[in-house]
């Protein structure tokens, strides 16, 4: 009696050890193809900072909510238009992403604000111009601090507003009213 009691223990742990192994296997095995998908085609994205305010985060000074955005990687530095909310590594920290507005491409005269040296600007080949909605220019930090940018930089397109939910949905860049002050090439 004690030997077969003994044996059921063992074919029990057994099962269970195997059946373990197998969803851990099975876990395992789709952990590159999420890591792949998160850092190529897209990913989810907490929205930090007012300088997208009142866009994004239009409570950052009321509550600690952020927004959760979809940031589109794949084919993000194609067919850049302006008005399209974008992510790109910072000129000056290549390791920081940021999230901005697109306001010229390259040809257009752009007129800047401060702290930018000159009033009128250029936008260079392969470049952009990026800024934040906020309307006081001390919330955001965009080209009007290191230029414009190069294209090569974008890395994704903030494509819908997951949260908060009364928020929720696709972001209609194309409706938004074009800056003044540009001049389109």
């Amino acid at each position: 009696m004690a030997l077969g009691s003994l044996w059921a223990r063992v074919t029990s742990r057994a099962t269970f050890t195997r059946q373990f192994s197998r969803y851990l296997f099975g876990f395992a095995t789709w952990v590159p193809v999420l890591i792949l998908f998160n850092t190529n085609v897209a990913e989810v994205t907490l929205i930090d900072g007012p300088s997208m305010y009142p866009f994004l985060n239009t409570r950052y000074n009321e509550s600690l909510r952020r927004d959760l955005c979809l940031n589109w990687k794949l084919y993000a530095q194609n067919d850049l238009q302006r008005g399209m909310v974008v992510t790109f590594r910072t000129p000056h920290d290549p390791n920081k992403i940021s999230v901005k507005r697109i306001i010229g491409l390259e040809g257009d005269v752009i007129h800047t604000r401060s702290p930018y040296p000159n009033p009128y600007i250029r936008v260079p080949q392969g470049h952009i111009w990026v800024e934040g909605d906020a309307a006081d220019e001390r919330l955001s930090i965009d080209s009007n601090t290191y230029g414009p940018i190069s294209a090569k930089l974008v890395t994704g397109r903030i494509t819908h507003i997951l949260l908060p939910f009364e928020k929720a949905g696709r972001v209609r860049w194309w409706e938004h009213r074009d800056r003044v002050g540009i001049a389109r090439a």
